[in-house]
């Protein structure tokens, strides 16, 4: 008696030794990964050498799979603070050989070393005495052996079913470009401030935005005195629109008015003065403050902005939280 299998479960074992097959080629690649960095010795210090002194921005060239990878390493080099520039190996020999300094230094990718667009750039490198660093599958291939450093991963299983799209091989340079960007950082003594230079914008900027990036400053400020009649500290507080003022005594804050405080005193309110309504010096962080644990000290103490002064307690200006969100600080 023949039994057949129900549908379902055919199509469960088919989803899950699709899922097998698709782990199996993390995990090849992953191991690549892990035999080369075992492996990495003195060639690899010596690139990293090569690309900081070079004074001219490091050309990071390849083509096809390679070139996509080439392209990502120099952006991130340009990310850290290391002068790069891509250039298609293909265009090298048709005027883009013009983005080759004198002073340069030339990454260039190829896993089997022998692709032949990349002649004329090495070539030209050669003739012009600027040092070339290769990352690519065999020191014996023509790339390996003229370049002035080689970073050889050796012979690698695409983890491809065919065996020939470029899988592990483009992992691996992609990982050595990074690896040689950790490094990079390293010896250019890049910073946050640094990197936040180079990434104003997003996620990654706004993270490392700090309290002097966001607050109000100067004539922007809602100040009054601690003798002001709260009539003309409403007017202050309406016409520079922040909700608060600030109380100012002999140049130090010295309380801060809310909207809330002055719901709680509104049966003395117009015959009080500002100095009447204040409860206290208020919570006061640094200039250099993270915005974002600004951000999280308003959430924490329930408080929607928080003074900013200096290390002498001289007011620098005024941090708001609906500032931070805006920014795209996260708490």
């Amino acid at each position: 008696m023949t039994v057949s299998t129900p549908p379902g479960d055919a199509t469960d074992q088919a989803s899950s030794e699709l899922l097998d097959l698709c782990r199996e080629a993390m995990r090849e690649e992953a191991n690549a990964m892990t035999t080369y960095a075992a492996a990495m010795g003195q060639e690899f210090l010596d690139a990293l050498r090569i690309m900081q002194d070079a004074s001219d921005p490091v050309v990071v060239a390849g083509i096809g799979k390679s070139g996509h990878i080439a392209r990502k390493i120099a952006a991130t080099f340009l990310s850290i603070g290391r002068p790069a520039v891509f250039l298609h190996a293909a265009e090298a020999s048709h005027g883009d050989l013009g983005l080759v300094g004198r002073n340069s230094a030339v990454l260039l990718l190829s896993n089997s070393g022998e692709t032949a667009e990349l002649s004329d750039l090495i070539s030209y490198c050669e003739a012009h005495d600027v040092p070339m660093v290769a990352i690519t599958r065999s020191r014996e291939s023509t790339l390996g052996r003229r370049a002035q450093v080689t970073l050889a991963y050796g012979a690698v299983k695409e983890v491809c079913p065919n065996g020939l799209a470029p899988t592990t091989s483009t992992t691996l340079m992609l990982a050595i470009g990074d690896a040689l960007a950790v490094g990079l950082t390293s010896l250019l003594g890049t910073t946050a401030a640094d990197f936040r230079r180079y990434h104003p914008g997003g996620k990654l900027g706004a993270r490392l935005l700090r309290a002097r990036d966001l607050m109000h400053h100067g004539d922007m400020l809602p100040l009054v005195k601690p003798d002001t009649p709260m009539q003309e500290v409403v007017i202050t507080m309406s016409s520079k629109g922040f909700g608060v003022a600030l109380v100012m005594d002999n140049g130090e804050v010295v309380g801060i008015i809310t909207d809330g405080d002055m719901r709680r005193n509104i049966n003395r309110l117009w015959r009080a003065q500002a100095g009447d309504i204040i409860l206290g010096k208020p919570m006061a962080i640094s200039p250099d403050m993270l915005a974002g644990d600004a951000l999280a000290t308003m959430s924490s103490q329930r408080i929607t902005c928080l003074v900013v002064e200096d290390e002498r307690g001289r007011l620098q200006g005024l941090l708001r939280l609906h500032d931070c969100v805006r920014a795209g600080v996260a708490g």
